[in-house]
Protein backbone atom coordinates (compact mmCIF):
# COMPACT_ATOMS: atom_id res chain seq x y z
CA UNK A 1 0.00 0.00 0.00
CA UNK A 2 1.29 3.45 -0.94
CA UNK A 3 1.84 5.71 2.08
CA UNK A 4 0.86 9.34 1.62
CA UNK A 5 3.71 11.81 2.11
CA UNK A 6 2.54 14.85 4.02
CA UNK A 7 3.97 18.31 4.28
CA UNK A 8 3.21 21.23 6.54
CA UNK A 9 1.66 23.39 3.79
CA UNK A 10 -0.78 20.64 2.77
CA UNK A 11 -1.94 20.16 6.36
CA UNK A 12 -2.24 23.93 6.85
CA UNK A 13 -4.35 24.17 3.69
CA UNK A 14 -6.67 21.41 4.94
CA UNK A 15 -7.08 23.24 8.25
CA UNK A 16 -8.19 26.45 6.48
CA UNK A 17 -11.66 24.87 6.61
CA UNK A 18 -11.55 24.75 10.41
CA UNK A 19 -13.14 27.92 11.74
CA UNK A 20 -13.91 29.32 15.16
CA UNK A 21 -17.43 28.07 15.96
CA UNK A 22 -18.29 31.45 17.48
CA UNK A 23 -16.98 33.34 14.42
CA UNK A 24 -17.48 30.97 11.47
CA UNK A 25 -15.90 33.31 8.90
CA UNK A 26 -12.41 33.14 10.37
CA UNK A 27 -10.09 30.14 10.22
CA UNK A 28 -8.07 29.00 13.21
CA UNK A 29 -4.97 30.06 11.27
CA UNK A 30 -6.28 33.60 10.68
CA UNK A 31 -7.30 33.81 14.33
CA UNK A 32 -3.83 32.75 15.45
CA UNK A 33 -5.04 29.66 17.31
CA UNK A 34 -3.12 27.32 14.98
CA UNK A 35 0.42 27.66 16.33
CA UNK A 36 2.33 24.91 14.58
CA UNK A 37 2.13 21.78 12.49
CA UNK A 38 4.85 19.23 13.12
CA UNK A 39 5.41 16.19 10.93
CA UNK A 40 7.70 13.36 11.93
CA UNK A 41 7.69 10.16 9.83
CA UNK A 42 4.11 10.78 8.67
CA UNK A 43 2.92 11.45 12.21
CA UNK A 44 1.20 14.84 12.35
CA UNK A 45 1.01 17.01 15.44
CA UNK A 46 -1.27 20.03 15.30
CA UNK A 47 -0.44 22.59 17.99
CA UNK A 48 -3.14 25.03 19.05
CA UNK A 49 -3.50 27.75 21.69
CA UNK A 50 -6.88 28.97 23.00
CA UNK A 51 -7.72 32.66 22.77
CA UNK A 52 -8.06 32.54 26.53
CA UNK A 53 -7.79 29.83 29.16
CA UNK A 54 -11.09 28.01 29.46
CA UNK A 55 -12.40 29.08 26.05
CA UNK A 56 -15.49 26.90 25.46
CA UNK A 57 -14.91 26.83 21.69
CA UNK A 58 -11.68 24.82 21.98
CA UNK A 59 -13.41 21.46 22.33
CA UNK A 60 -15.34 22.10 19.11
CA UNK A 61 -12.19 23.35 17.37
CA UNK A 62 -10.35 20.15 18.36
CA UNK A 63 -13.30 18.11 17.09
CA UNK A 64 -13.23 19.98 13.77
CA UNK A 65 -9.48 19.46 13.37
CA UNK A 66 -9.95 15.76 14.14
CA UNK A 67 -12.78 15.42 11.62
CA UNK A 68 -10.93 17.37 8.91
CA UNK A 69 -7.78 15.26 9.20
CA UNK A 70 -9.70 11.97 9.25
CA UNK A 71 -11.86 13.06 6.30
CA UNK A 72 -8.62 13.55 4.37
CA UNK A 73 -7.33 10.08 5.28
CA UNK A 74 -4.87 11.31 7.90
CA UNK A 75 -5.14 8.90 10.80
CA UNK A 76 -1.76 9.20 12.50
CA UNK A 77 -2.06 12.54 14.32
CA UNK A 78 -2.45 14.21 17.65
CA UNK A 79 -3.73 17.61 18.68
CA UNK A 80 -1.71 19.39 21.35
CA UNK A 81 -3.06 22.40 23.23
CA UNK A 82 -0.47 24.72 24.73
CA UNK A 83 -1.17 27.63 27.05
CA UNK A 84 2.27 29.20 27.01
CA UNK A 85 3.01 31.54 25.49
CA UNK A 86 -0.49 32.91 25.99
CA UNK A 87 -2.46 33.73 22.85
CA UNK A 88 -2.40 37.34 21.75
CA UNK A 89 -4.34 39.28 19.13
CA UNK A 90 -0.93 40.02 17.60
CA UNK A 91 -1.08 36.47 16.21
CA UNK A 92 -4.16 37.27 14.10
CA UNK A 93 -3.53 37.76 10.41
CA UNK A 94 -4.47 41.01 8.69
CA UNK A 95 -6.80 38.95 6.50
CA UNK A 96 -8.44 37.58 9.64
CA UNK A 97 -8.95 41.08 11.04
CA UNK A 98 -10.57 42.12 7.75
CA UNK A 99 -12.85 39.06 7.88
CA UNK A 100 -13.93 40.07 11.40
CA UNK A 101 -14.81 43.55 10.20
CA UNK A 102 -16.77 42.24 7.22
CA UNK A 103 -18.65 39.94 9.63
CA UNK A 104 -19.63 42.93 11.79
CA UNK A 105 -17.04 42.59 14.58
CA UNK A 106 -14.58 45.44 15.09
CA UNK A 107 -11.07 43.95 14.94
CA UNK A 108 -8.61 44.53 17.80
CA UNK A 109 -6.93 47.92 17.85
CA UNK A 110 -3.77 47.71 19.92
CA UNK A 111 -2.92 51.37 19.37
CA UNK A 112 -6.07 52.92 20.85
CA UNK A 113 -8.93 51.00 22.44
CA UNK A 114 -10.69 54.34 23.07
CA UNK A 115 -11.06 54.94 19.33
CA UNK A 116 -12.97 51.90 17.99
CA UNK A 117 -14.28 52.07 14.45
CA UNK A 118 -17.81 50.85 13.71
CA UNK A 119 -17.59 47.84 11.36
CA UNK A 120 -20.92 48.83 9.79
CA UNK A 121 -20.47 52.49 8.81
CA UNK A 122 -16.77 53.07 9.67
CA UNK A 123 -17.58 55.90 12.09
CA UNK A 124 -15.25 56.42 15.03
CA UNK A 125 -18.09 58.03 17.00
CA UNK A 126 -18.62 54.90 19.11
CA UNK A 127 -19.09 54.18 22.79
CA UNK A 128 -18.54 51.22 25.06
CA UNK A 129 -21.77 49.64 26.29
CA UNK A 130 -20.24 46.73 28.23
CA UNK A 131 -16.76 45.28 28.75
CA UNK A 132 -18.35 41.90 28.05
CA UNK A 133 -19.89 41.11 24.68
CA UNK A 134 -21.29 37.89 23.25
CA UNK A 135 -18.14 36.05 24.40
CA UNK A 136 -15.42 36.81 26.95
CA UNK A 137 -13.00 37.89 24.21
CA UNK A 138 -15.31 40.67 22.99
CA UNK A 139 -16.74 43.94 24.33
CA UNK A 140 -20.08 45.43 23.30
CA UNK A 141 -20.02 48.84 21.61
CA UNK A 142 -22.62 51.09 20.03
CA UNK A 143 -22.15 53.37 17.07
CA UNK A 144 -23.47 56.85 17.85
CA UNK A 145 -23.91 57.61 14.15
CA UNK A 146 -25.65 54.55 12.65
CA UNK A 147 -26.94 53.52 16.13
CA UNK A 148 -26.00 49.86 15.55
CA UNK A 149 -24.55 47.79 18.38
CA UNK A 150 -21.46 45.73 17.55
CA UNK A 151 -18.88 43.49 19.16
CA UNK A 152 -15.28 44.60 19.47
CA UNK A 153 -12.62 41.85 19.61
CA UNK A 154 -10.57 42.86 22.68
CA UNK A 155 -6.80 43.02 22.53
CA UNK A 156 -5.00 40.39 24.56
Amino acid sequence: MHEMVLNKNQICQLLEDVTDPEIPVISIRDLGILRDIRIDHNHVEVVITPTYSGCPAMLEIERSINNTLKKNNIENFRITTILSPAWTTDWMTEEGKQKLKEYGIAPPSPTNEDDIQCPNCNSRNTSLVSQFGSTACKSLFKCNDCLEPFDYFKCH
